[in-house]
């Protein structure tokens, strides 16, 4: 009976212990145990675990310690929110280690175990004792040598906490004694560098020993002073690169030092002889100096740096995720080109570089030139790099076996031109490396239709390419440019894929930096073309759009009050420029890339679809205008949203007056001017069935292609769903022959998405070669309604942005018989999986603890649902609000 006794004790304890409430994913803005947050009040996020369901959070305590002292206590605070909780404590020291823990309570009466993290606090600007170094050499120009720079320093105590802090005008590596410091590549990545420049934070103690320690740094041009954009334009930020390096020390008795860069560094050349983002670079062995970062290395043959009167009072610790290494690729074909050049096939459209280990005599040159694709001729096609030579030159040292590796350069390719190698090439000689912002994935995606997961994979690989920093149109050309429009189509899309909160957080800092005065938003940044000062749709309104949809993404309620006053000043410039609310004025890229005829001699057979610039101006002045509504009632401005109301409404009216007749025909009969007159509610209420009616009929006549460009793709499919016509919004997605999603990857085997619908034609030649890149991510918006609409996961708006409150309601169509999608969340996962079999159809969703979510059943039969044996209460609509857990339903269909 004992026995029994303690055997049932012994299973309720665990079941208890199972079933309790955990914290976990600790983070202080937005990162994992941070090092360098320079925020005045940091804000805290946690996940809560619970097996059970309807799990709410409904209070927490906060305790925040600098050693063993209580710095903060928020109390008990009777609340739900566990994203986003700001310190409300005294001032925090600089270049502290400050731990946190947290508890929860939830409505289940269940209390969590305290979690615990930290973080480190960056530099006061009052802190930085260092001083800007530089060569001094005559040839380190954009086009010259890259030095290196070394410090010796001793330690004569026991070190209990080393941090260095560095940054550049320039890009930067780091060493210490002989070994890299961090991971990441290509610091301190790319800001408006003249105002806004970066500085990274690493913890070094593993690194530095006591008694004799040395620094070691390169220096690259970089975004600062290579030659950006077809201008030419060079020294765009300086012309002098310059180091800024402090490294911070506490010893084991509590005191402290610094060692600083100044001009007691020495510096030498290195054997990179050139490093351009352009061009690439050339490392020569010949000129290695062995083990120059080391303590044993002799510099009394290298000169003095020279120290330079820069300003540190615009630096900021990094916000962002930095950009790193990921995925590795072999080559998979070795192949000679029609014209008997040997090439590498690395198998996937990729930005980053290629390591190379090689023997031979001193001097010999190997060349490997980057490029996408070849052509039908079968070989190399360079052209649409324009003046780029994306070139990596090596030369041998004679002495055995060398490996080579770029420092300061990318590169956008999937093919790769072997020249001065002899002999056979040994593919295992080659490594290509994939480079881009160590973002968090979060999105994943997949159906039962393989090209459509195909066009998921290109969607996500066109956006590692091109989140490099910043958000870039293309990753191969001589352009590489922060385009604002690309970016804004993108940005939902982009926030399913990866969590780009922090990426678009600091981009957003240097839109508000190169504002222009009269608050137009330039077309690329950070603005390197010095063009304006005017702002074109869809492009500009970048600084409104992207703001709103981090938030609604993401539940970041800061970038909108960070961003309040450039979205401001924006909406103000297109209502000055507007005349009588009719935006009609000034440049406009408008519909861009949209189906012309010439483009490839008409394949389907019909007419051009220009869209008149202006109306999609005008729509898209009511889409900045309603989103600033949006933004004011989230942020409690009640008399800037009546003012933008008012302002709303006639615009709208300007619209129907100058581009629709009475009956709702609209002056450009194009598939764009239809999706942005209904996606903004441009049109009166009555007249929009008929609207719809005139879209479906246009997309009939193109035999179900679409013709949209930039500003019309994104909205395509959403205004199709939305008006009950999933059915050819399917149609679009599977239609597999030019113009259209999946044309690419059926034709001609894309990896990515491109820039053009036909930037390789159906006959296997070229689009024009003056803007024709294979790694372009704005036509993958489509990826957004993919999630929101094939998978069914959305997120309300307001006070249930950032997946608070869930909206999970999946449109069944296109013949598909499954489709899952995961998202990674703020508060967890949300995952919805549906197939059809037998004539039913099974749906397993996962909802996160202190969420809700509100389910719409993907059938008309609600009385046949049942979920784990059980009949359900559904409405007559097919809706139910669940809390979380996981379910799996069954239902006819």
């Amino acid at each position: 009976m004992k026995l029994k006794l303690l055997f049932l004790l012994c299973f309720l304890m665990a079941n208890t212990l199972f079933a309790q409430l955990k914290l976990q994913n600790l983070r202080t803005e937005n990162q994992q145990n941070p090092i360098g947050i320079d925020a005045e009040k940091p804000r805290f996020s946690w996940q809560l675990v619970s097996e059970k369901k309807n799990v709410k959070q409904i209070a927490y305590e906060i305790q925040v310690k600098n050693g063993r002292n209580v710095i903060w206590n928020s109390g008990k605070v009777n609340a739900e929110t566990s994203i986003f909780n700001a310190y409300q404590g005294e001032k925090l020291s600089s270049n502290t280690l400050i731990t946190w823990k947290v508890r929860a309570w939830d409505n289940q009466g269940q209390t969590s175990e305290w979690a615990i993290a930290n973080f480190q606090t960056a530099l006061n600007k009052s802190d930085w004792k260092a001083k800007w170094i530089n060569s001094g050499f005559v040839n380190d120009t954009v086009n010259g040598v890259v030095p290196m720079f070394r410090k010796s320093f001793d330690t004569k105590k026991k070190i209990v906490n080393a941090t260095a802090f560095v940054t550049a005008r320039g890009l930067y590596e780091i060493q210490l004694n002989g070994k890299r410091v961090g991971d990441a590549f290509l610091t301190p990545g790319w800001t408006s560098y003249n105002k806004h420049l970066q500085y990274q934070a690493y913890d070094v103690t593993h690194l530095v020993t006591s008694g004799k320690n040395a620094i070691g740094a390169t220096l690259g041009s970089g975004w600062y002073r290579t030659r950006l954009a077809w201008l030419k334009q060079r020294n765009i930020y300086g012309k002098e690169t310059a180091l800024l390096f402090q490294l911070e020390l506490t010893y084991s008795d509590g005191s402290k030092e610094s060692i600083v860069s100044d001009n007691s560094w020495k510096v030498a050349e290195s054997d990179i002889r050139f490093a351009e983002i352009y061009d690439g670079e050339v490392i020569d062995a010949r000129k290695r100096t062995a083990n120059w970062a080391s303590v044993a290395f002799n510099d009394a043959n290298w000169k003095n740096a020279v120290e330079k009167n820069f300003p540190t009072d615009y630096l900021n610790a990094s916000v962002n995720e930095l950009i790193k290494k990921h995925e590795t690729f072999k080559p998979v074909k070795v192949f000679k080109a029609t014209n008997g050049e040997t090439i590498l096939d690395f198998g996937q459209n990729l930005v980053g570089w290629i390591t190379l280990s090689a023997q031979g005599k001193a001097g010999d040159k190997i060349t490997l030139s980057h490029f996408e694709m070849m052509d039908k001729f079968g070989n190399p096609y360079f052209t649409n790099l324009r003046s780029a030579k994306a070139q990596a030159t090596y030369i041998l040292s004679g002495n055995g076996k060398d490996f080579f590796e770029p420092h300061f350069t990318f590169f956008g390719f999937r093919y790769v031109r072997v020249e001065g190698m002899e002999g056979k090439i040994n593919p295992e000689d080659f490594t290509a490396y994939a480079l881009y912002s160590d973002m968090e994935q979060t999105g994943n995606f997949e159906t039962s239709n393989p090209l459509v997961n195909q066009l998921q994979k290109n969607i996500q690989w066109g956006q590692k390419g091109n989140f490099l920093d910043v958000p870039t149109d293309c990753p191969q050309r001589d352009e590489r440019l922060g385009w604002t429009g690309d970016a804004e189509v993108f940005s939902r899309t982009a926030a399913y894929n990866f969590n780009a909160n922090q990426f678009f957080a600091k981009w957003l800092k240097d839109v508000t930096a190169d504002q222009f005065p009269n608050g137009a938003v330039p077309h690329v940044i950070p603005n390197v073309l010095n063009d304006g000062p005017s702002q074109a749709a869809g492009w500009g309104d970048a600084g409104i759009i992207i703001p709103y949809n981090v938030y609604v993404a993401f539940g970041d309620k800061q970038v909108l009050e960070n961003q309040y006053e450039t979205m401001k000043k924006s909406a103000e410039y297109i209502h000055k420029a507007a005349k009588n609310d009719l935006w009609n004025t000034g440049f406009q890229f408008a519909d861009w890339l949209s189906y012309r005829v010439d483009d490839s001699k008409g394949m389907i057979g019909m007419k051009s679809a220009i869209t008149d610039n202006y109306l999609v101006a005008q729509c898209f002045y009511a889409y900045s205008v309603q989103l600033m509504i949006n933004t004011g009632k989230i942020l409690g401005k009640t008399e800037d949203v009546q003012n933008y109301e008012k302002l709303l409404g006639r615009v709208k009216k300007q619209f129907q007056k100058e581009y629709m007749t009475e009956s709702g025909k609209l002056i450009s009969e194009t598939q764009t001017a239809y999706i942005l007159a209904l996606q903004f509610d441009m049109l009166p209420e009555a007249l929009r069935p008929q609207a719809v009616e005139r879209l479906v009929n246009n997309i009939k006549s193109y035999n179900y292609h679409l013709t949209t460009g930039f500003l019309g793709t994104p909205f395509l499919n959403p205004v199709l769903s939305r008006f009950d016509r999933n059915d050819v919004a399917y149609k679009l997605l599977l239609q597999d022959t030019y113009p259209s999603w999946l044309y690419p990857i059926k034709t001609h085997g894309a990896t990515t998405i491109w820039e053009r619908w036909d930037s390789m034609k159906p006959d296997s030649t070229f689009q024009d070669p003056g803007m024709t890149s294979f790694n372009h991510y704005a036509y993958g918006a489509v990826g957004d309604w993919m999630y929101r609409n094939i998978a069914g996961i959305d997120t309300k708006e307001f006070d249930g942005a950032g997946y608070k409150e869930i909206v999970i309601k999946p449109q069944i169509g296109g013949g598909l018989t499954y489709a899952k999608g995961i998202l990674k969340t703020n508060y967890g996962v949300v995952a919805s999986a549906w197939k059809i079999d037998n004539g039913k159809l099974s749906w397993e969703v996962e909802i996160p603890a202190n969420t809700t979510a509100t389910l719409t059943f993907p059938t008309k039969k609600i009385a046949s649902i049942i979920e784990n044996g059980t009949s359900l209460k559904v409405s007559q609509e097919g809706s139910l609000e669940l809390g979380s857990g996981k379910y799996a339903f069954v239902m006819e269909l």
